[in-house]
């Protein structure tokens, strides 16, 4: 379908495919291995590049005036090429293809930005898209509910395990055989819907929050929500709890404190800071009764807060290593020395932290540039904000909510390495930009152009 729209003419097709093709792409390539369509898949994993390539040269094509450039274009384009330059050159221990499979799993999201700031603006329809991606929130949160009364993953029946080893030298793990992710140290399931893992559904439910925020906010900042709404808000809910990762469940209330506060909205702020109080007071009661209790959620606490749990640690001895191979090797280790690919080689330094990732592979430099592209964007969403109006206000308090939200979670996890989380994050920041650089714009407000 989305290809159909884009030979069409119509580049926003392509965000068909991002909504509904990339949230089930590990599921479906499990599938097809567990079929026996293994040959198949390398041709269905490169996919979503080449549609990514085809729709960016498509536009580039159609451009109808020249573009003017934001300082974030200049940035995130000298991100780009000093990572390609690490790609090409002889550094580090990887190989030229190690390098470049890196390359991809670093950076490729820049070529999901270029697409969103090269496209034209006003053929994205952003009310049907956003709908788009309640309603995968709440197909999500229906299948979350069956897997909740079968009490059971439904990893277990797609053939999860047995793809990602034989594609990614990932040995079935945990406690019920698919990955150590899926298990949580009190003993209770994590569950991930038909995403790739219990990460990606609850980073996938923050972008859902921030695409309600954005869809049923009008310009005067009333929250107008219909039912279909408030099931995907429930169903978002939902889905962050049963995934039971921390750093993006404390992201989902951090994204609602925040949109109260832009939004001016008090009785929100109030009723968080009431709710804030009476956590406050009772995780001081679970404290007191910790001596007679070191069961369920108590223990959980206490073991998150004193880094004592197998996940703590492995995230502070992970933190430790990526932060000592920085301070000793400035410049990076090279591309595929941390992060995904290196896990793949089992020759990983660090990890499970975006920017560290960043860090030890490029060193200081491209971790600074990436620092700076996240701020710049979030600072330049909270100056437009007020600004804009219709669509583009609905894409700015989106991309402003979502690049927020992914803040934390970004510290415990290579954020950038799900193609679903990063390629709807980058586009639509991509998109914003786009918006309010056209030249209607601009013209209005030259002190941001560069």
């Amino acid at each position: 379908m989305a290809v159909r729209e884009i030979l069409r003419g119509n580049a926003s097709g392509l965000l068909l495919f991002m909504i509904f093709g990339l949230s089930i792409y590990t599921t479906t390539m499990s599938v097809t291995f567990m079929l026996g369509l293994k040959s198949i898949i390398p041709t269905m994993q490169f996919f979503k590049e080449a549609l990514i390539f085809g729709v960016l040269l498509l536009n580039l094509a159609n451009l109808k005036y020249r573009p003017r450039f934001h300082l974030i274009d200049y940035t995130i384009m000298a991100f780009l090429l000093y990572l390609i330059l690490y790609a090409l050159l002889p550094i580090g221990e990887q190989g030229l293809f190690d390098r470049l499979i890196a390359l991809k799993s670093t950076a490729f999201y820049i070529m999901v930005y270029f697409v969103g700031r090269t496209i034209d603006a006003k053929e994205v329809y952003i009310n049907k898209y956003f709908n788009y991606l309640v309603l995968l929130t709440i197909a999500a949160g229906a299948v979350l509910v069956v897997e909740l009364l079968m009490y059971q993953q439904l990893q277990l029946r797609t053939g999860y395990a047995e793809y990602n080893y034989y594609f990614f030298n990932a040995e079935p793990s945990g406690q019920y055989g698919i990955s150590t992710t899926f298990d949580s140290d009190s003993g209770y399931r994590r569950f991930a819907s038909f995403f790739t893992n219990p990460l990606e559904l609850a980073a996938a439910s923050i972008i859902s929050l921030a695409v309600i925020a954005g869809l049923y906010t009008t310009d005067n900042n009333k929250f107008r929500i219909n039912t279909v709404g408030m099931l995907g808000l429930g169903a978002s809910f939902l889905a962050i709890l049963f995934a039971l990762s921390r750093a993006p469940l404390a992201s989902y209330f951090v994204v609602t404190y925040v949109y109260a506060l832009l939004t001016k909205r008090k009785a929100i702020t109030h009723i968080i800071h009431l709710g804030f109080c009476a956590v406050a007071i009772y995780v001081a009661y679970l404290f007191w009764q910790f001596e007679q209790n070191h069961e369920g959620i108590i223990q959980i606490l206490v073991n998150t807060i004193d880094f004592s749990d197998p996940s703590s640690i492995g995230h502070l001895q992970q933190w430790v290593e990526g932060v000592l191979a920085i301070i000793n090797n400035p410049m990076g280790l090279g591309l595929g020395s941390s992060g995904r690919v290196a896990g793949t080689l089992g020759e990983n330094v660090g990890g499970e932290n975006q920017y560290i990732i960043i860090g030890v592979q490029a060193g200081i430099i491209a971790l600074l540039l990436y620092l700076c592209i996240y701020v710049m964007v979030i600072r330049t969403g909270i100056k437009w904000l007020p600004k804009l109006k219709g669509k583009e206000r609905q894409v700015c308090l989106t991309v402003l909510l979502i690049k927020i939200g992914f803040i934390i979670p970004s510290l415990t996890s290579e954020f950038e390495g799900s193609a679903y989380i990063s390629y709807i994050n980058w586009f639509l920041t991509g998109l914003l930009i786009n918006m309010i650089m056209k030249p209607m714009i601009t013209q209005t407000q030259p002190t941001d152009d560069h």
